[in-house]
């Protein structure tokens, strides 16, 4: 199974709206920014924007800006806006699995995943986009 880039890229293109919080920059410019296609990105930037996290405006002259600041805007939030599924998940759900042993696993890992997913939120809510775009300011 394919590693899931969608939150790092969505870090990746807040991080770019952060550079000049004033711009309004393009799919067309951050897809360019971070390799790839800008499809993808407007899919990202739409979830952001349904969060609260990013302003887009449509049309030729359009296009999206941080809808607040990046010391506000805490890496779970973007998380959390991007990905809509924990990162550990049971594939199956253990009441519709017939076979026993695979019923008991679901069983034991289930808790063990929501405490993962609970740690991973917990360690991204402690870190600013603006501590990222700190990072990446040259001296």
């Amino acid at each position: 199974m394919a590693a899931n880039s969608r939150f790092a890229m969505g870090v990746h293109a807040l991080a770019l709206l952060a550079s000049d919080p004033e711009r309004t920059v393009t799919s067309e410019e951050i897809a360019a920014g971070i390799d790839t296609n800008p499809v993808v990105v407007r899919r990202i930037l739409s979830a952001l924007q349904e969060a609260g996290l990013v302003s887009s405006q449509k049309g030729p002259t359009g296009g999206s800006r941080l809808a607040q600041s990046a010391k506000k805007i805490s890496l779970a939030e973007i998380y959390q806006a991007i990905e809509k599924k924990p990162v550990f998940e049971v594939p199956y759900s253990s009441s519709k699995v017939k076979n026993a042993h695979a019923k008991k696993v679901a069983g034991a890992v289930k808790d063990v995943f929501r405490a993962a997913d609970a740690a991973v939120v917990a360690e991204l809510a402690g870190i600013s986009l603006g501590q990222i775009v700190k990072k990446t300011v040259r001296k």
